[in-house]
């Protein structure tokens, strides 16, 4: 047969359906409106392979519309148009459930045409995307849908997937199998949370399988080959990438050593040796910052040597710099101080440079009381005098917050001393 397996097996209905209980199990709000019969419109967000085109085939089976499909990446107005001029046919009399897979890839003009039928009721729409749909579907669509998140499925409910897609096999082969230990498995961890590539990883298995006198025995080695790298997913334009630096930074913030590692092993798997790079000085300035201030140029330095590398050496000294950033000390307080003062310029919260600070040379005759009045520091003892800095309209104004960390602490004990407080 021509038709992928995953497609033969494809569930037909609810509770055939792997993963996504969250949303489907009973009692949950998207299965609720489901059994209610009524079909709003409605975006499912989520990874591939995750039951979105099986969920929106299934609910135009449970409504009386006029079932129409288009796919974002191919679809031409003309398309639009002919779903539009369907709506106002006897066959559409119930009106058209459109089901638009790949929705981002619609452009803003596209979906606006759906808008008024949308808006009517003449078209309900389904749409599925694997982008946040909140970035790149049109606000109007957004406002007139619900979006519901559909989420990687666990290798735990594959498993049977990919044990039902081996026997679908031996039933349309009119063949028994065998299966080596682990296979079920590494098919089901393999994939990355797809099940359409599980089952069809299990297809493949199955074409590449030994061929014994009481049938087929498919061996680990022969599923290792043909899942090796199908578990890794990244796209460095897609929410994916934002998600591992994401959690690349947060896990060496929460001083997590063993999760930096394993996300920055991510991030050089995919060969976004920028990223790693990037997010791992800001992580050091950000979240190391005073604490540890020794360790921005060591940071640096290892950045600089991990470039000059390239990949696969430059793993070793950003494996170093990120340990030693997750395992240091930490504080934010310069992080805050910026952007405090930041905060009060947006306000408008500002005002002229005290004359003692101006780079004043020499005053006009109009100003009866010349000189600049500036107290050089390091004239006096400790190198220190009170005198101003902020300008008039922000005396007293505290931006910086001492850390509680032991470099911060210190210097804060000496200028306490030193300013008498």
């Amino acid at each position: 047969m021509n038709q992928p397996l995953a497609d033969r097996l494809r569930p037909q209905t609810i509770d055939e359906m792997v993963g996504q209980r969250h949303l489907l199990a009973p009692g949950m709000a998207l299965r609720k409106i489901i059994d209610s019969g009524a079909v709003p419109n409605l975006i499912f967000y989520g990874p591939s392979g995750v039951g979105k085109t099986t969920l929106a085939e299934i609910l135009a089976k449970k409504s009386n519309k006029y079932f129409c499909k288009l796919n974002g990446t191919t679809a031409s107005t003309a398309d639009i148009k002919e779903v539009i001029a369907r709506s106002a046919t006897l066959s559409a009399i119930n009106g058209v459930l459109l089901y638009l897979d790949e929705i981002q890839y619609f452009n803003k003009k596209q979906q606006q045409t759906l808008l008024e039928f949308i808006e009517n009721g003449s078209i309900t729409l389904i749409a599925s995307t694997t982008e946040n749909p909140y970035f790149y579907v049109y606000n109007a669509v957004l406002s007139r849908s619900t979006v519901f998140e559909f989420k990687s499925v666990t290798a735990q409910e594959i498993e049977p997937a990919v044990l039902r897609a081996f026997r679908a096999l031996a039933d349309e082969s009119h063949e028994s199998f065998e299966l080596e230990d682990g296979v079920l498995r590494h098919i089901a961890f393999g994939c990355g949370g797809d099940v359409r590539k599980a089952v069809n990883s299990a297809e493949l298995c199955w074409l590449a399988a030994e061929l014994t006198e009481t049938g087929r025995f498919v061996r680990l080695e022969t599923a290792r080959q043909l899942t090796q790298r199908s578990a890794f997913k990244y796209d460095k334009d897609g929410d994916e990438h934002y998600d591992i630096i994401s959690a690349y930074q947060k896990s060496m913030r929460g001083s997590d050593p063993d999760a930096a590692i394993h996300y920055l092993a991510r991030l050089l798997e995919a060969g976004d040796l920028p990223s790693a790079c990037r997010r791992l000085l800001v992580c050091a300035n950000e979240d190391v910052g005073l604490a540890y201030p020794q360790l921005i140029p060591i940071v640096q330095a290892a950045v600089d040597s991990a470039l000059q590398l390239g990949l696969p050496e430059a793993r070793i000294p950003l494996a170093n710099a990120v340990i030693l950033v997750a395992t240091a000390p930490k504080s934010n307080s310069g992080y805050n101080a910026i952007n405090a003062a930041l905060a009060d310029l947006k306000k408008g919260r500002s005002g002229p440079i005290p004359r003692n600070l101006q780079n004043k040379h020499f005053d006009g005759e109009d100003n009866a009381r010349k000189g600049q009045f500036y107290e050089y520091p390091h004239a006096y003892p400790h190198h220190w005098l009170e005198q101003q800095y902020l300008p008039d309209a922000l005396q007293g104004r505290t931006y910086y917050e001492w850390g509680d960390n032991k470099n911060e602490q210190a210097a804060k004990a000496y200028w306490d001393k030193i300013k008498n407080r």
